[in-house]
């Protein structure tokens, strides 16, 4: 790709943060207050976990920047089968994941039009969203780089407006009388909530998944990465603490809008009104850069011959227009079997918690490979502390799974042996073997 049409650091930086908080705090304040005030232990545990997996995809994109993310670094230090499973399991996460996107946005859209509460009417806006931003994306990665600098903004505005001014408002008996409304133990409900909140920081590795989109990776993909994570958890945890001492429990568990619901507590209709505006065009925004992700996953799999060769298949600016395509109309249905849920924080709810099982294990498997990717170029001393580091990340990411509903951790589980089946279709092993024993006709 041309240097010119490559994104920047600051919008590497807008893309990391954009895909985390555009896609992550809108709807997380309904769904953790079917927990209570305990989640914000969640949140803290959780903030913690993020910056080691921020400091690990930092440092694999700092000593190896690759276009593919966990998938390169599955590939490469795992083999080719354990990189067409992480890429398989990642690509599916990525694209269910998104779904969850518009189902925010439209759930605060609903804020001036009631009738996008019914799921009829939901599910069309919702296709609209998806198809938008995915022409979007058609057009080139620096559109939607500038298109989503440009919303990221527009998302801090409620997210920052009630992390700082909400305060004025807060009634620590509101906060108080709800700690742990979840019927589990004190335990449960924490990692039940650091499970949740992980979704908010889903798009860690933003920046080095699209490195091939990046200009000068080798250092702006480490400091985008940094960078993203910290503005997102500050405003993270801030938000959601005010929030649950600003609005009752009851009435936050089922609002769609729960920032809207609280700066309409707080000021008014017209605070309500701002705060739905801006968490539309931030989370309809962070859609694009999602899809920009998951298409340049499967194209970096898909040019190494682990991924079907339609997703290869790139226009002049190395945007897999084929690829992205396709991601639109999984999402599609993916939308069209969900959209039976009566609310959109319970749909929302369903979507996150399948993308999160999905997404650990690639974390898992780059954690790993961030340790043999030190050892090539520090010292014994560095690396025993990148050890450490490496195993307390994998070890959250552990918890996180055991914080996720049990089901759904089924599936998933049954999901990754499922996929084992087809990768005797794409092993290059298998070729090879397959053309030695192939005899030529002999001549006549």
């Amino acid at each position: 790709m041309a240097q010119g049409k490559k994104i920047g650091v600051v919008g590497a930086t807008f893309l990391v943060a954009g895909n985390m908080m555009g896609s992550g705090v809108f709807l997380l304040p309904s769904s953790l207050a079917k927990i209570g005030t305990a989640s914000i232990w969640g949140w803290l545990i959780t903030t913690a976990g993020a910056l080691l997996l921020a400091f690990v995809f930092a440092k694999l994109g700092k000593l190896s920047p690759q276009a593919g993310g966990p998938y390169a670094y599955a590939r490469d230090w795992f083999g080719p089968y354990m990189g067409f499973q992480t890429n398989t399991i990642y690509w599916f996460a990525n694209w269910i994941g998104n779904v969850a996107i518009p189902i925010a946005a439209v759930g605060y859209f609903s804020y001036f039009f009631p009738v996008l509460s019914q799921p009829l009417v939901r599910c069309v806006a919702v296709l609209v969203l998806v198809w938008l931003l995915t022409f979007a994306n058609i057009i080139g990665p620096q559109f939607v780089s500038r298109v989503q600098t440009l919303t990221t903004s527009f998302a801090l505005v409620p997210i920052l407006g009630i992390a700082i001014g909400g305060w004025f408002f807060f009634k620590p008996e509101l906060f108080e009388g709800a700690y742990n409304v979840s019927g589990q133990s004190n335990f449960g409900a924490i990692s039940s909530a650091a499970a949740l909140t992980l979704w908010a920081f889903i798009g860690v590795e933003s920046a080095s998944v699209t490195a091939g989109v990046v200009e000068n990776p080798e250092k702006n993909v480490a400091r985008a990465t940094l960078a993203g994570v910290a503005l997102a958890a500050v405003a993270y945890i801030a938000s959601s603490a005010v929030i649950m001492g600003m609005v009752p429990n009851a009435d936050l568990q089922t609002s769609d809008a729960p920032f809207a619901l609280a700066a309409a507590n707080a000021v008014g209709g017209w605070g309500g009104a701002v705060v739905s505006l801006c968490a539309f065009v931030g989370a309809a925004g962070s859609l694009g850069g999602w899809i920009l992700l998951t298409a340049q996953s499967a194209k970096a799999a898909a040019d190494d011959g682990l991924f079907p060769e339609l997703f290869r298949k790139a226009n002049a600016d190395d945007v897999p227009i084929k690829g992205i395509v396709v991601v639109a109309v999984l999402m599609t249905l993916a939308v069209l079997l969900t959209s039976t849920s009566e609310t959109a924080s319970a749909q929302f709810d369903v979507i996150t918690s399948a993308a999160v099982v999905l997404t650990l294990l690639p974390y898992i498997y780059s954690c790993v490979a961030c340790y043999f990717v030190v050892e090539r170029s520090h010292t014994w001393a560095h690396i025993g502390t990148f050890w450490v580091l490496t195993s307390v990340t994998v070890v959250y990411c552990l918890w996180a799974v055991f914080g996720s509903a049990g089901a759904i951790v089924k599936y998933a589980f049954l999901f990754v042996l499922f996929i084992t089946v087809f990768y005797p279709f794409f092993s290059e092993q298998r070729r090879q073997k397959r053309q030695a024993v192939i005899v030529p006709p002999r001549a006549s």
